[in-house]
């Protein structure tokens, strides 16, 4: 029998970007614990496929989260149509990847977008209906490189580091509304997204060097850090992040 502070169900969770990769892992993790999920994202037939594929009651809403108003008409309709609102994972993001001085203007605006505005739209109408009620829980997924970085992925870099610090001002703003807002910082995960680094022989090396745990993570390594978020055993955690990378932000 699991601890009763760490039991989620009945609670209705929306993940953002749940189509695939780490997005519909947690979506499966947050089902399997009793969770109704809905899978949002602007592929209509992807989440359709994903829904199918997972326990229990699965819907999908699919709105662009980086568009204000489709944000605030996606999240009453997930309100009216689903039920309220318990958790909130702002999963949705994307990597360009390009010499600084190479990098577009649009490419920026692109990932600033996807990575970072979308979590304050996302966040921001959930929250209305969240603190009104006197409850809930926000996980924003930050990134390894919310701390750290390498060459060609500073734009990448930027947007987890502001995702931290939005996490923190979320936290100071809404936490006292019952609301608690935390980040999860996955290190180098193997998905479909990152799979030619995975393919790499000699950056895969330099991954399971650099990672005390000696091997890249997958998507499964994540569900247990959104679990607790998720749940009443955080109901005293806020604008924390919680880094699952294998130990790579400890060490040199």
């Amino acid at each position: 029998m699991s601890h009763p502070l760490f039991d989620i169900r009945g609670r209705t969770a929306l993940v953002t970007g749940a189509g695939r990769g780490i997005g519909l892992a947690l979506a499966r993790g947050l089902a399997e614990a009793g969770c109704t999920v809905v899978l949002n994202g602007r592929d209509a037939g992807r989440l359709t496929d994903a829904a199918a594929r997972l326990p229990g009651e699965i819907h999908t809403a699919v709105f662009d989260v980086t568009d204000g108003p489709s944000v605030k008409a996606g999240i009453a309709d997930v309100e009216q149509r689903v039920g309220p609102l318990d958790i909130l994972v702002n999963n949705a993001g994307m990597q360009l990847r390009a010499p600084l001085t190479e990098f577009t203007d649009s490419d920026w605006h692109r990932i600033l977008d996807t990575n970072l505005t979308s979590a304050f739209l996302v966040g921001r109408e959930a929250a209305r209906y969240m603190t009104a009620r006197g409850h809930g829980k926000i996980v924003n997924i930050c990134s390894l490189q919310s701390e750290v970085v390498r060459p060609g992925i500073a734009p990448y870099a930027a947007t987890k580091g502001a995702l931290k610090m939005l996490t923190k001002g979320m936290c100071a703003d809404w936490g006292p509304y019952g609301v608690q807002v935390n980040g999860l910082g996955p290190g180098y995960i193997e998905t479909e997204l990152t799979q030619p680094l995975v393919d790499d022989e000699e950056f895969s090396a330099w991954v399971r060097r650099r990672t005390p745990a000696g091997r890249w993570g997958t998507t499964e390594d994540l569900v247990g850090g959104l679990l607790f978020l998720a749940s009443p055993a955080a109901d005293f955690v806020g604008g924390q992040v919680l880094y699952v990378d294998g130990g790579m932000t400890s060490v040199l």
